[in-house]
């Protein structure tokens, strides 16, 4: 179940808000965590006890750590956890790394060196890392252990944020598991910042989504150079307001209910440097990285070697977490290198120079690494590179020219979509509160007001339209 579907916008989250808001306060997280199992087993049916699995897990977990089994929990954690994740989104892979390198070095292969492929449960790379968090902040002593499953469960299974994000600390939120509300007024923010997320996520990552998949399924042979820098640039707005929209969807859902997640993304494509990149671009994963793997290995405390070395294994991992596939760690492992190449001393040329030359490198480098991240496979990563470097000849009488896709829809998408990766409307909020603020009469703010919320209802009847008129909604954390 989407949260740009029709049965979750006028089925589940109706009935489910109805539900919440008659339910007695203690009895409201039973009512979360119930729902919320139902929202995932919806389309993931028995899967949904690989989930229950993995909370049990670390719940069990942590209450060891706390009653002084420190090693055992903590152990028990990662065993658990990790394995789970493994099998489900690598064991695949593995073994068709090991087939494909034998075969590579003409090895005999046994034929029960084969498996079926193991279906991959949405958001369990999501689950994992919040309970992998959750144990080790118990085992650090900055959080106390949970005595109830219930409200543990509902931490993990919690919908808004279940299947594409933001990662949840338990930390962040766990006074709101136990005593919280919900406002008239925290009501409308979760609101409006949801029609916002569902609007990113349908006028404009659906329409960037459908472009860019016409580019990069293409054979490389029937589009020019041209082509393909138009097939990156949509992907990379397509991925950018298709995260971002579902953080801003999770962040709304979430004030909903009474939590406050922290944001997500802060406009990545505005960054002067790779290192600025990774610090406004899946907040809540980079933070996770820094402060889960890459302090625990040493951080920067060492020699630059030592440094040089753990960047490189967070963003192997980084790149693993993202897929199984070659493509991810190569595009994990490139981002680590140009973090290696600015530490040694690119960054400070890069502060020196003009602003305009650090946000053109960045978004250069971006839009290569994003290759990697949306081709299907390493030939084909290899193939648009040449394209877009003019290295890989077009036919005499191609197919998809840049004439193909320009009409006036296109050019509107694309220029609302460079617009709205910059805080153009977040300066347009500030002012508008200030003018606010600002006027004399009560009656001017509430005609002010009437006319920014029917702007907002215009936009979710906009984006309910598109759904409706096109069947066309890719969720692209199926592979995550």
């Amino acid at each position: 179940m989407l949260f740009s579907s029709a049965i979750f916008l006028f089925l589940y989250l109706p009935f489910f808000l109805i539900a919440y808001y008659l339910t007695p306060r203690r009895w409201k997280n039973a009512l979360l965590f119930g729902a919320s199992l139902l929202f995932y087993a919806w389309g993931e049916g028995p899967v949904v006890l690989v989930l229950l699995v993995s909370a049990a897990i670390n719940f069990l977990a942590g209450r060891l750590i706390e009653a002084g089994q420190r090693r055992a929990g903590l152990l028990l954690s990662l065993a658990g956890s990790l394995s789970l994740l493994f099998y489900y989104k690598y064991t695949n892979f593995l073994v068709d790394s090991v087939r494909g390198f034998a075969e590579a070095f003409a090895m005999p292969v046994s034929d029960s060196l084969t498996l079926a492929q193991i279906a991959l449960p949405i958001g369990i790379s999501f689950y994992t890392f919040q309970g992998i968090s959750y144990t080790l902040d118990i085992y650090w002593g900055r959080i106390r252990a949970n005595r109830s499953f219930l409200d543990y469960g509902t931490y993990v299974a919690m919908f808004p944020h279940q299947i594409a994000g933001p990662i949840v600390r338990y930390a962040d939120i766990a006074p709101e598991l136990t005593d919280r509300s919900v406002t008239l007024e925290k009501f409308g923010v979760g609101a409006e910042r949801f029609i916002i997320g569902l609007a990113k996520k349908v006028l404009l990552a659906n329409t960037f989504a459908s472009l860019a998949d016409t580019i990069f399924n293409a054979p490389p042979d029937s589009y020019p150079a041209a082509t393909a820098w138009l097939g990156i640039v949509a992907y990379s707005l397509q991925i950018y307001f298709d995260f971002s929209g579902y953080s801003d969807m999770a962040i709304g859902l979430g004030k909903m209910v009474g939590f406050d997640f922290k944001e997500n993304f802060n406009y990545p494509y505005i960054a002067r440097s790779i290192q600025d990149f990774w610090r406004r671009w899946h907040i809540s994963l980079s933070s996770w990285f820094r402060d889960y793997l890459y302090i625990p290995l040493g951080g920067n405390r060492g020699s630059k070697a030592r440094t040089y070395r753990n960047l490189l294994i967070v963003f192997f991992v980084t790149g693993l977490w993202h897929g199984a596939s070659m493509n991810f760690i190569i595009w994990g492992l490139y981002h680590g290198l140009f973090l290696l190449i600015e530490r040694a001393g690119l960054a400070r040329r890069l502060d020196r120079a003009p602003a305009l030359v650090g946000h053109v490198y960045t978004l250069m480098v971006v839009l290569v690494g994003w290759v990697f991240f949306r081709a299907a496979d390493l030939n084909s990563a290899m193939a648009y590179l040449g394209k877009m470097l003019g290295l890989v000849p077009a036919a005499k009488s191609v197919a998809y020219p840049l004439s193909y896709f320009i009409n006036a829809e296109l050019l509107v998408s694309l220029g609302l979509g460079f617009i709205l990766a910059t805080p153009v409307y977040h300066s347009f909020q500030n002012v508008w509160r200030r003018l606010l603020t600002r006027l004399a009469t009560n009656w001017a703010r509430l005609t002010l007001d009437t006319a920014y919320v029917l702007g907002l209802v215009g936009l979710f009847v906009m984006a309910v339209a598109y759904l409706a008129a096109d069947t066309y909604n890719p969720f692209i954390y199926f592979r995550f």
